[in-house]
C-alpha cells in the first residue's frame, strides 16, 4: 500500500512539474506597450546603431550596459536567435549606468559606428575581460579599425555622442526600464537576460501582435 501511494504521489509531482513547466512556456514575456507614443517612437527611430537581417520585419531595441553581467551573458543568446530567425532589425541602445568605465565604453564605441565597425565592437565588449583604455583600443583594431581615427572622430562629434547616450538614457525611462538589461522586441518590453529560447518565442509572440 505504501509503495502504491509513494508511486501516486510521484506521479502526482510529475504532472504539476509538467503543467508548470507548460504554463511558464506559454506565459507573454514582458509587457505590452506597443499602445504608448515612447514605445512607437524607439522601435521607428533611425538615429541608434542598427543591423538588418533578411526582410527584417520585426524590430528588437536593446538597452545594454558593457559592465551589465546579465547583458554579456544574454548578447550571445540574443545573437543566436537573430542569426536562426535571420529576419530581426536590431537596434542597439548604450545605456551607460555602472559608472565611468561604462561610459568611456559607449563613447568607444558609438564613435566606432563612424568606421562602420559598431556591431563588431559592440560585441566584442561584451566579451572582453577589461574595459581599460587598452582593451579598447584592441577592440577597435581588432574590428578592422584605427584607433588613431577614432580619437579623431570622438573629438570632432562628441557633441553628437553624449547627446545620443543621453537620448538613450531618457529612452530608458520613458519606457519604465529599471536596468539593463532591457528588450523592447516588437511591441513587448522585457526586462532582464534571455535564453536564445525565450528570445525565440519573445520573436514569435511580438509577430502575432504586429
Amino acid at each position: 500500500m505504501v509503495r502504491r501511494e509513494l508511486l501516486i504521489l510521484f506521479g502526482l509531482v510529475l504532472v504539476g512539474a509538467a503543467t508548470s513547466y507548460l504554463l511558464q512556456s506559454t506565459r507573454p514575456l514582458g509587457r505590452y506597450v506597443g499602445d504608448t507614443a515612447s514605445a512607437v517612437q524607439i522601435l521607428t527611430g533611425k538615429r541608434s546603431p542598427e543591423v538588418l537581417t533578411g526582410t527584417a520585419d520585426l524590430t528588437l531595441v536593446v538597452f545594454t550596459d558593457y559592465q551589465c553581467p546579465a547583458c554579456r551573458k544574454a548578447d550571445p543568446a540574443m545573437r543566436a536567435a537573430i542569426a536562426k530567425d535571420g529576419n530581426v532589425r536590431l537596434v542597439y541602445k548604450d545605456w551607460s549606468i555602472l559608472g565611468k568605465r561604462s561610459e568611456r565604453a559607449a563613447e568607444v564605441a558609438l564613435a566606432a559606428q563612424y568606421q562602420g565597425i559598431y556591431s563588431h565592437v559592440h560585441h566584442s565588449l561584451m566579451r572582453s575581460r577589461s574595459l581599460d583604455n587598452s582593451a579598447l583600443r584592441q577592440t577597435i583594431q581588432e574590428a578592422g579599425g584605427s584607433w588613431r581615427q577614432l580619437e579623431t572622430d570622438l573629438a570632432q562629434y562628441r557633441p553628437a555622442i553624449a547627446n545620443q547616450l543621453a537620448k538613450n538614457h531618457q529612452e530608458a525611462f520613458s519606457l519604465g526600464l529599471q536596468g539593463t538589461p532591457g528588450y523592447l522586441i516588437g511591441p513587448f518590453l522585457i526586462q532582464g537576460a534571455l535564453t536564445e529560447g525565450e528570445f525565440l518565442r519573445a520573436f514569435a509572440q511580438a509577430r502575432a501582435k504586429l
